[in-house]
């Protein structure tokens, strides 16, 4: 579409094939400069690919507005491509889409995985609860006191028979639900795995961040995209994430409120991080008892804290610091003849940690970098033969 008007109207499959003949279109038409697609997350996202591959400036468009569209006559999609095309014509749709073909985008895709798995295992939770309730007094009393992992394992073990009545039939039916819960718990301990190993491979940094964890980190992560760039600053992306403030004042009384827009799973993200640092955190700690005094209540205190969080997070993931390679540093204790429990003793923690460091299970920036400092001071002081 040229400044001049609508050029022209067309429908292609979403497919590899009509992919191309749409390009082929585009180019038939003049000199194509930037194309606005919606949705490029969701069902978008193979189109948005396709022209990004095809060397063309491709921008998020946000769904059409409803007044203009009821003024065109109604939805359908000429209408809704015609508004996409004008708004990335006139530079209303600015948005750069997410690249999609990194490792962050297959942590979203296992994310959707763990999360519906998640809630799975809770129903499944749910429904031992309410059969074991509603239960003879036979099967309640031998599940009675027993902690939910307790419980699962033995409804698992159970061997109700043929017998046709109702304890066999309770028995029957909490062991179904004791195996889904089981297999459920190691498939989401198998994402886990996986997800750890991506966040790793994608920024190490961020996850050896204090209070960050692989699950903040993956959301913190398919957040900002594989193609982080594409925020301008700091401040996009804490209101991508929602922990921009939001002006709440009305005549004297000056004060934001909580932002309730953005990535609600990233700022979840922020939140977890804010009170693991309030718990743990020194200097996170005197913050909050600054802010106290000045007052402020904990909701306010947790908004600053998101807000400080996503400038330092923004960082990290834009602008990661080198980290230390920790499978390196296993060869060269091992190398240098020393044992876990020697590293341990020299630095002051327990030999699992440091195994865990060593094999990618735990990033502790902090901590890796002592090891590895400890383990150069080490092989300087060594006499050479």
């Amino acid at each position: 579409m040229a400044s001049a008007g609508l050029l022209g109207s067309e429908s292609f499959g979403a497919e590899v094939s009509g992919y191309g003949r749409m390009v082929a279109w585009f180019e038939a038409q003049g000199r194509v400069v930037r194309v606005g697609v919606e949705g490029t997350g969701s069902y978008g996202a193979g189109r948005a690919r396709h022209l990004t591959e095809a060397g063309v400036e491709v921008v998020e468009v946000n769904r059409p507005n409803r007044q203009l569209r009821r003024q065109k006559g109604g939805k359908s999609d000429p209408v809704d491509a015609e508004a996409a095309a004008r708004a990335a014509a006139s530079g209303q749709a600015t948005a750069v889409p997410k690249s999609g073909v990194g490792p962050v985008e297959c942590l979203r895709m296992l994310r959707v995985a763990r999360r519906s798995a998640a809630k799975a295992r809770t129903q499944a939770a749910n429904q031992i609860h309410s059969v074991t309730v509603t239960a003879p007094e036979q099967v309640k009393h031998q599940l009675r006191g027993l902690t939910l992992k307790a419980r699962v394992r033995t409804c698992a073990r159970w061997r109700p028979g043929e017998e046709q009545t109702t304890v066999a039939y309770a028995k029957k039916t909490l062991r179904h639900l004791a195996r889904r819960y089981e297999a459920l718990d190691a498939e989401i301990a198998q994402l886990d795995e996986d997800i750890l190993r991506l966040c790793a491979q994608a920024n190490p940094a961020l996850l050896a961040a204090p209070g960050v964890g692989p699950d903040t980190a993956s959301a913190l992560l398919v957040a900002a995209g594989d193609n982080p760039g594409r925020m301008n600053s700091e401040r996009s992306f804490a209101a991508l994430c929602g922990a921009s403030p939001v002006q709440a004042s009305s005549g004297q009384t000056m004060r934001h409120r909580l932002n309730r827009g953005g990535n609600r799973q990233a700022n979840q993200a922020l939140w977890r991080i804010a009170t693991t640092r309030m718990q743990n955190d020194a200097r996170t700690q005197a913050y909050v008892t600054r802010r106290e005094t000045e007052p402020k209540n904990r909701k306010e205190i947790i908004r600053c804290l998101k807000r400080h969080i996503a400038r330092e997070i923004y960082r990290l993931i834009t602008n990661p610091p080198p980290t230390p390679d920790c499978a390196r540093l296993r060869t060269r204790r091992q190398h240098a003849g020393i044992t876990l429990t020697q590293a341990a003793r020299a630095l002051g923690t327990h030999p699992s940690r440091i195994s865990a460091l060593e094999l990618g299970r735990n990033h502790n920036h902090q901590r890796a970098t002592r090891y590895h400092d400890w383990l150069h001071t080490h092989q300087a002081t060594q006499p050479t033969i």
